[in-house]
């Protein structure tokens, strides 16, 4: 072979190597995020899901692809948002805000993985066989939210002790409500308290159900849980005080924008073992081999300035139990 031969195939070997070396890396993986309501108001559990990814060794855009579908709190678009990531033929699917995305993503497919995120008990609702070994093709995380809702009204008793008529907001969309509501019932006979119940699973429904928890003369407020609330916790904040009802939700994002107080499952803590677990699939592990967990770390979050707005003390009991004060 001719030494100028021998340059030209060298040359043109070295500048083909680049593009043969990059023909050859492994496909970036994808995770189908499902959401049943915006991401407007979930900044914090998307943050702890990209950690628990992280910690799990995948970081969005360097080694991992998340496609994101929100259902705009409309659940029954959720289906077709489902069916659209099977095409799609993601990795794993993770779902967010509600029970009803993970009802969603179960029913879409039965081969690709899901890790669901939810409130309410998985084997009841039949996501998965039992708790320790889940079977098929799905696992998760339960958090305590539901659980703690009946905590929420004990509490909520504890600060206004001569209240006799307690109102509970739920969004009837969801599947959670209808136990939601038995629950708090029963809890309420057992303080001697009334509950009166309003519904929203809109925005243009707030107006009319605050006014009819001012008919019904309500001296506090428990907000239900449920997706579709949680991403309005700004608005609904802002309306609990325009009314004067002193009010507990769920998550620290109400308090923080100018609720009373928050009672329930840490955010951060949830919904990191859901990313944990989304990529520890990524890694090759088998849903049907991962046990379901649940998420015991609970907050109670106070808002000082929102209580003084309100004329509202804090007996010293409750705020000494308190894992953060906001003044």
């Amino acid at each position: 072979m001719k030494r100028r031969e021998f340059i030209t195939l060298v040359g043109g070997s070295a500048t083909a190597w680049p593009f043969v070396a990059r023909a050859q890396q492994p496909a970036r993986p994808v995770v189908g995020l499902l959401g049943a309501t915006t991401p407007h108001g979930f900044a914090a559990q998307l943050g702890a899901f990209r950690q628990g990814l992280s910690e799990a060794g995948f970081v969005e855009g360097r080694n991992v692809t998340i496609e994101y579908r929100w259902a705009d709190d409309q659940y029954d678009r959720l289906p077709e948002l489902a069916a659209d990531l099977v095409r799609r033929q993601v990795a794993v699917i993770a779902t967010l805000g509600g029970n009803a995305a993970s009802v969603a993503a179960k029913a879409a497919t039965t081969t690709i993985p899901v890790v669901f995120h939810g409130s309410v008990d998985p084997v009841e609702a039949g996501f998965v066989a039992s708790l320790n070994r889940p079977g098929g093709n799905v696992t998760g995380v339960v958090s305590l939210n539901v659980d703690t809702g009946q905590k929420r009204l004990e509490l909520l008793h504890e600060l206004l002790p001569t209240a006799t008529t307690i109102g509970l907001l739920l969004n009837p969309a969801n599947a959670v409500a209808e136990v939601q509501s038995m629950d708090l019932q029963a809890a309420a006979r057992t303080l001697g308290l009334q509950l009166s119940i309003a519904n929203a699973s809109t925005e243009h429904d707030f107006d009319a159900a605050f006014a009819n928890l001012r008919q019904g003369q309500v001296h506090g407020l428990v907000i239900g849980t449920d997706g579709f609330l949680t991403s309005q916790s700004e608005q609904l904040a802002a309306l609990t005080v325009r009314y004067g009802l002193p009010t507990i939700f769920q998550y620290r994002a109400f308090v923080v924008a100018g609720g009373l107080m928050s009672y329930g499952g840490s955010v951060t803590d949830s919904y990191r073992l859901s990313g944990v677990y989304t990529g520890r699939i990524l890694k090759g592990e088998k849903p049907a081999d991962l046990p379901v967990q649940q998420a015991t770390k609970v907050e109670l979050i106070i808002n000082l300035k929102t209580a003084r707005t309100l004329g509202i003390t804090f007996p010293i009991t409750l705020l000494g139990r308190a894992d953060e004060v906001i003044e």
